[in-house]
């Protein structure tokens, strides 16, 4: 196809082009790059609206490279096979890609680089999802971080590779090979009658990524220590849908973060710590891959935690008709947005592991379904800091008073009346537009009674307690 070497960069969750190591080194040699997204069987086992949330991000990928004068081969079957043929129809030598560092993606990367290598093709991959890179951080007796302060005390002070510009041009073979379209992976199937909805709430791409830095570091980081626990504020930066995606990378957020916080900007060094405990989640996951589907302490793994996903105050529970104001509105607004601001989804973690006694994978699965900013590691790890079952997690005997939370942090009900229509007499937009979203055979509208508690704050937590209790916790 070309007198130019040729290099296949294989996109996985790494949406950019600026700070993009592999497709930066790539053009470096001089050789021509075909990038290509390949939707294996780590994708298609995605939920609803992270598959959504994929094609939103796919779509604008495809027009930056339009932009830089190349474009993106879009592909579907096992990765191997696939790059197998790509191989074969262009002449590629070499195959490149950002590293993942969930144990699925490393088995199959790992099988994958094997098979290359004994092919002759060459294999390269490069940072793209943390700060810091799980092998590279350990502890003085050689051993991997267990609790996120000494981690984050161990890091704080090491220096941050400076992201890549973004290249002005992506010189790509002109036969360009045959492709799918981003519609033909029909990913927004999953979200039925919530798709309008949630399109409404969706900014997908790099530069949206990276306007959101922008207009968080102008001014919202300043309260942000303060703000980010008050949910009805834009008081976050809103960035985690973009980084879960690699439309922005961990080392931008830093690097435009990290002078304010040398010139004593408040709230700047609390976003950063925040940077970094999605980097320990990683750190977890990769020294403890366990924790994406089994209780990272195995003395929990006799709890009496329910386990049926229909019982019924599970389905209240998801449905956001648990009777308890805080809990319902937060499960309101990731139906309707993709997104649940971070108060929210503490106080309805703990009131679905705590307070209804059930199995913190049920509703780690939920949320893989529901979260438009979904992240293999980020979710095991704060469902099991919830539960109690995880490392550095909120301690068993700490059950959050979902009424008492929402008395400190939402004292005027603002954020409760914009996603629970029951609660008004003229209610919001938002809140309406829940009734658009969720299944039609839920069966209830803005016209139902709101219900009445499944369970009081206090008889879930002296129920919890009695059971931590009983088994010697």
């Amino acid at each position: 196809m070309s007198d130019k070497p040729i290099i296949l960069y294989w996109i996985r969750r790494d949406l950019r082009v600026a700070d993009n190591p592999a497709l930066t080194n790539a053009l470096k040699t001089g050789a021509e790059v075909i990038p290509v997204f390949i939707y294996d069987d780590w994708f298609s086992h995605l939920g609803a609206a992270p598959k959504f949330r994929l094609e939103k991000s796919l779509e604008s990928l495809l027009k930056r490279y339009a932009d830089l004068g190349s474009y993106v081969i879009i592909r579907k079957g096992p990765s191997i096979t696939v790059l197998r043929e790509l191989i074969k129809e262009t002449g590629a030598t070499s195959v490149i890609w950002s590293r993942d560092l969930d144990p699925v993606a490393i088995s199959r990367d790992s099988k994958i680089k094997k098979d290359l290598k004994e092919s002759g093709v060459s294999v390269t991959s490069y940072r793209g999802q943390v700060l810091f890179e799980p092998w590279t951080v350990s502890t003085k007796t050689g051993g991997f971080y267990r609790v996120y302060t000494p981690f984050w005390n161990s890091v704080r002070d090491r220096s941050v590779e400076p992201p890549f510009e973004a290249p002005n041009f992506v010189s790509s073979p002109s036969k360009k090979p045959v492709t799918l379209t981003v519609k033909d992976l029909n990913l927004a199937s999953g979200m039925s009658r919530g798709r309008k909805v949630l399109s409404q709430y969706v900014e997908a791409g790099e530069l949206a990524a990276q306007n959101k830095l922008k207009k968080f570091l102008d001014g919202p980081v300043v309260n942000y220590s303060e703000d980010r626990n008050i949910p009805q504020l834009n008081g976050t930066s809103s960035l985690s849908d973009h980084l879960a995606w690699g439309e922005i990378s961990p080392n931008q957020c830093w690097h435009s973060t990290f002078p304010m916080v040398l010139d004593g900007v408040h709230g700047s060094e609390t976003f950063l710590k925040e940077l970094v405990w999605r980097d320990f989640a990683y750190h977890l996951i990769y020294h403890t891959p366990h924790i994406v589907s089994e209780n990272w302490r195995s003395e929990w793994d006799a709890f009496p935690w329910r386990i049926d996903p229909n019982h019924d105050d599970v389905i209240a529970w998801k449905q956001g008709r648990t009777g308890i104001p805080f809990v319902d509105a937060a499960m309101r607004e990731m139906y309707v947005t993709g997104r649940m601001h971070n108060r929210g989804r503490m106080i309805v973690a703990s009131f679905l592991t705590k307070h209804l006694m059930t199995h913190w994978r049920i509703g780690l699965d939920w949320f893989s379904d529901c979260l438009i900013d979904w992240d293999p590691a980020s979710n095991a790890m704060g469902w099991q800091w919830s539960a109690g079952s995880g490392p550095d997690a909120t301690p068993y005997f700490r059950v959050f008073n979902p009424v008492t939370q929402l008395q400190k942090f939402d004292p005027n009900g603002i954020y409760t009346k914009r996603w629970i229509a029951e609660l008004s007499e003229k209610p919001s937009a938002s809140s309406l537009s829940y009734f658009n979203a969720m299944p039609k055979h839920w069966n209830f509208n803005e016209e139902s009674v709101y219900p009445s508690p499944i369970t009081s704050p206090e008889e879930g937590r002296n129920r919890a307690l009695e059971a931590y209790s009983s088994r010697g916790f």
